[in-house]
């Protein structure tokens, strides 16, 4: 074990404190009385508690409606008019409150929990209407702390606003002067803290509507289409039609798996002013969560140091409490190299952190920020700002040449091994038998920046390797990574990334806490995905490395059903649902009961209640020691403690004499944890505690032990990590199975797309790379295909929605698409060299229905294009991608998942690097030689010499033979133009095609001509004897 830090533990956030008052359902705020003294109600039809303030938004910028009955409420006396009073009775004595001046409230300072029921069903009665999400309010002395935020002159314009909009609603007088000025801006902070956190921006009406009427349209056209092509079969050329018929009704089903999840697609805007109001006022504790971040890294000589330790400072280095950030990085292979560029970069983040948050720079990561071909004197105004960026570029190119030194080293290892320098061997000298190491680098006492302050924590985390132990790559790094997290700090929320993943938007962690701190939406929710976006990729971007198409479309689709799926790096997660636990689930309101009505009417309703009663008196019994409701995990019930109070399992199993029989057996299943968790009370005790932190009386010693213990090797034998705990295995793209068996257990997840990108990260641009990231995402789909996790049957009976299913679905059977892809690409080359084809005669109707076809295709992609705001480059880019992945990369991995599932052979495919120039986007051009290459290559030859094949028989048979020849042609074409990019790809820059493209090529044109030759297929061909003409007349 390597040598260790010591550990600071922070404070952990005390709970909120409830009212005893009558409180607002909408906001958690007191009702209030009305001016006689009696209890304000708002509706007088249902009697739904709301405040007066929550009464007066819902009428001026809400639906009007009470969230209960959704009754229209009725104007109170003092409230102003809005449209729709005029039908009611106009009351001549309130006319001098018609403006009244709005008061100061008075009321105490509180933090409630909005009721989550009530508010979650009235979201559900009201999609389009705004939501309260609201958690308390504000009072005077929070003015300061936002007019930091701001400028005073934007601070002042936005005040001025403010009061324009409320003379408008009638809530301010105009007569007042300048003696409301304060009192202004305590009304301003109040309304803007008690505004929602977050909010959709659906699609306009006018972008989706058509978007939808020509899918609509082009599903008829391509049923009607289909049934002509089944029942005009071309006798002539039957083989060639029937595999055309089975491609196009395989194509017509993945285009439907692919376009109806993309039905509802919406974007979310967040107010991070509104979070900071909420959460960080003046004179109170910091209420923001505190986030734990996940780096793995596997290979430091194939994935470099020095972006690992940019990533590494950016994550220190983000606008959030220092002591709420706990950075943990796992090293999947023991290297030593990995732990000593730690070393350097946790001395470096002394300087440069504080540098980050005194000049306010963007991005945060070193190498990412001085590389940036951009004005960085923009809005930069402290004097000393340009002296002090002089002398940090220069501490980090010496930083940078430290690192470089450590991997010039780390190249020859040691015939001895690795030696620490207190002379020590180090421990992970053999990378596949080696013990669990930990070292706190940051975060504890002594380890602070060069102004005093204090820095994030910051762990290296390699978990034990033994032979014969199934260890998971990314996955089991991942789980490990969940336990001694949660161990050491316990955060409630997690954010991973790829080594190769910086930060850079150093809010992001804030736009992800507008949605997981929002007090009912939240509590929902598994995770928030943010979308990727890659430097180094060229302008063109001609094997589509961006991804555009997906993370703008597909992506924003699914966030308007049930969320996006995981996709592997820069999402933040809940801790609980990757616990395995089910979402809270909203209480049902009681039935509304008629007292004019016999008892014996409605026995049932009031059976009901005296038994809900009866049982909520018996989950009294246990007083502040269990939380009161249960959560469900894996179908079976668990009671979960507060994150005040925290008790060992022996304590609790001791105090069960005298509990009723319902008490002791929930109490009794908590020895299940055991045997889901592993066998750690520390870890159990954590995974019981929702709010997150540490248990009081720990010290940094017993719990790096204990932390070294959950990430031994035989820890999760007998347990359900990796089968309901934690990330999923079975698959090496263990995300979308994570995020999978979390959305069936009826989690949500939503979308996050910040103006400026959350996460930055690398992408690899030439071809033989890209095709072999394609096949690994391919491949593990096929293994989920094949596994008893696939969309097709299972979760069936839980809380999947249908079209999120229709969209897992598509991500594991699109790989199978290359099948038929493969022989549809095939068929246009084998029809001109046969001078057969798919379609019998192209009479009008045939080419009244290919044209409608096409034009619904290219409709849908216009107006696809107009809602999404994605370039037309972009799209054009991934649908040539999409052919050129599916008839190489997606091929293989049918044959390779086939294999290793059905037979147990695992293939590999290797990949030969030549020399790259070295100029920008040097390794755009470099050709790397793999097998996945021939597929497209033998397409693109057969593709052209049919074209060659087919004009010549043209020009041979007159005039007559050209108008068959379009409809070949275009198909032919059709396969060349997708193919373009890879073909591109194969010549290299300037056109200088490799030695062993062009031996390949010469060598297939050959025999092909040969072939050809032999056949001579222009010279008619007659049956029988050959007749001559005898000279006698017959």
């Amino acid at each position: 074990m390597a040598s260790f830090g010591s550990l600071g533990v922070g404070n952990n956030r005390a709970p909120s404190r409830q009212s005893v008052a009558k409180l607002c359902r909408v906001c958690g705020d007191e009702i209030g009385c009305k001016e006689d003294g009696e209890l304000f109600v708002a509706c007088h039809v249902c009697g739904f508690p709301v405040c007066r303030p929550c009464y007066e938004y819902e009428r001026s910028d809400g639906n009007q409606c009470c969230p209960q009955c959704n009754t229209r409420y009725k104007r109170h006396k003092g409230s102003p008019r809005v449209a729709g009073d005029e039908e009611e009775n106009f009351d001549q004595d309130d006319f001098d409150d018609e403006f009244p001046i709005k008061s100061n409230h008075d009321e105490s300072d509180h933090q409630h929990n909005a009721n989550q029921s009530e508010n979650e069903e009235y979201n559900q009665q009201h999609p389009n209407g705004r939501a309260f999400s609201v958690a308390g309010s504000t009072n005077g002395k929070d003015i300061e702390a936002e007019k930091e935020i701001y400028g005073s002159a934007e601070w002042k314009e936005r005040v001025e606003k403010w009061k324009v909009r409320q003379e408008k609603r009638g809530l301010v007088s105009q007569d007042d002067g300048g003696n409301r000025d304060q009192g202004d801006e305590d009304d301003y902070l109040m309304a803007e803290a008690r505004q929602p956190l977050w909010r959709k921006v659906p699609i306009p009406s006018s972008l989706i509507s058509p978007y939808r009427i020509v899918i609509v349209l082009r599903l008829f056209v391509l049923a009607f289409f289909l049934r002509f092509r089944i029942l005009t079969p071309a006798y002539d050329a039957y083989p060639l039609w029937l595999i055309s018929v089975i491609c196009e009704v395989w194509f017509a089903l993945s285009w439907i798996l692919d376009q109806f999840p993309k039905w509802f697609p919406i974007t979310r805007e967040t107010y991070l002013d509104r979070l900071s109001m909420r959460f960080e006022r003046e004179g109170e504790p910091n209420g923001l969560a505190p986030v734990d971040f996940f780096v793995s890294t596997v290979d430091p000589l194939k994935e470099p140091p020095i972006i690992t330790a940019n990533t590494v400072l950016s994550i220190l280095s983000v606008d959030y409490p220092i002591d709420k950030v706990s950075c943990y990085v796992s090293d999947d292979g023991a290297s030593m190299l990995l732990f000593d560029t730690l070393s350097e970069t946790a001395e470096f983040a002394r300087r440069w952190v504080p540098f980050c948050k005194k000049h306010n720079v963007e991005p945060r990561a070193p190498e990412f920020y001085f590389s940036e071909k951009i004005d960085y004197l923009k809005d930069k105004v402290h004097p000393n700002f340009v002296k002090e960026r002089r002398a940090m570029k220069r501490e980090y190119e010496e930083f940078k040449v430290r690192i470089n030194a450590l991997v010039a080293k780390a190249q020859k290892k040691p015939e001895e091994g690795w030696v620490m320098q207190d002379g020590t061997p180090w421990p992970g000298n053999n990378t596949r038998d080696h013990p669990g190491m930990i070292q706190v680098y940051l975060g504890s006492e002594g380890a602070l920046d060069i102004e005093g302050k204090e820095l994030p924590r910051l762990v290296y985390v390699s978990r034990e390797k033994r032979p014969g132990y199934q260890h998971h790559k990314k996955a089991g790094a991942e789980n490990a990574l969940i336990r001694v997290s949660a161990v050491l700090s316990n955060a409630p929320f997690m954010l991973n990334l790829d080594c190769d993943h910086y930060v850079n938007n150093s809010k992001a962690i804030r736009e992800a806490m507008c949605f997981l701190m929002d007090p009912q939406f939240g509590k929902k929710l598994c995770y928030v995905q943010f979308p990727q976006r890659f430097d180094g990729i060229d302008h063109h971007d001609r094997y589509a490395n961006r991804n555009v198409v997906f993370f703008d479309i597909n992506m924003k689709g699914l966030d308007g059903i049930q969320g996006p799926v995981y996709v592997g790096t820069g999402c933040v997660f809940n801790r609980q649902a990757l616990y395995g636990y089910d979402p809270p689930v909203s209480e049902k309101r009681p039935k509304m009961t008629c007292d004019c009505w016999p008892s014996w009417c409605c026995c049932c309703c009031g059976g009901s209640r005296r038994k809900s009663k009866k049982k909520g008196e018996r989950k009294g019994l246990l007083g502040g020691l269990l939380y009161s409701k249960k959560k469900k995990m894996m179908g079976k019930d668990y009671v979960r403690k507060g994150s005040a109070p925290i008790f060992d399992l022996e304590e609790i199993e001791e105090g069960l004499e005298g509990y009723e029989e319902l008490e002791k057996s929930s109490l009794m299943s908590q020895k299940n944890f055991e045997k889901r968790f592993g066998q750690s009370p520390v870890f159990i005790a954590s995974t019981l505690m929702e709010n997150g932190g540490l248990p009081e009386g720990t010290n940094s010693t017993s719990l790096i032990k204990e932390a070294i213990h959950v990430i031994s090797c035989g820890y999760e034998e007998k347990t359900e990590w990796g089968k309901e705990i934690g990330w999923i295995y079975g698959s090496v793209t263990e995300d979308i199975l994570t995020g999978f068996k979390m959305h069936c257990r009826g989690w949500k997840s939503v979308y996050c797309t910040p103006k400026r990108p959350a996460f930055k990260g690398s992408a690899p641009i030439n071809l033989s790379d890209r095709l072999h990231q394609v096949l690994r995402w391919a491949l593990g789909s096929v293994e989920i295909f094949l596994s008893r996790h696939c969309p097709l049957w299972y979760g069936y009976g839980g809380k999947l929605k249908r079209l999120e299913r229709l969209a897992y679905t598509n991500t594991i059977v699109y790989p199978f698409t290359s099948i038929p892809l493969l022989a549809y690409c095939t068929v246009p080359a084998v029809c001109l060299l046969t001078g057969k084809f798919i379609i019998p005669t192209l009479n009008n109707l045939t080419s009244v229905w290919f044209l409608a076809l096409f034009l619904s295709i290219i409709a849908t992609g216009v107006l696809e294009l107009r809602w999404s705001g994605v370039s037309i480059q972009d799209w054009w880019r991934n649908e040539q991608f999409w052919v050129i992945g599916g008839v190489s990369a997606h091929l293989f991995a049918v044959f390779q998942g086939l294999l290793k599932v059905l037979a147990g052979v695992d293939t590999n495919f290797t990949v030969t690097a030549k020399a790259a120039e070295d100029t920008e986007f040097g390794e755009l051009y470099l050709f790397k030689w793999t097998t996945l290459l021939i597929p497209p290559t033998t397409l693109i030859i057969l593709n052209m010499v049919g074209v060659v094949a087919g004009v010549s028989d043209a020009i041979n048979n007159g005039y007559g033979s050209w108008g068959p020849l379009f409809g070949k042609l275009f198909f032919a074409f059709w396969v060349i133009v997708h193919l373009y990019p890879f073909l591109k790809g194969l010549m290299g820059r300037q056109n200088r095609t490799p030695t062993i493209v062009v031996l390949w090529s010469v060598l297939l044109a050959s025999i092909f001509s040969l072939i050809w030759v032999r056949i001579d297929p222009f010279l008619p061909k007659h049956k029988g004897p050959a007749l001559k003409q005898c000279g006698v007349e017959c």
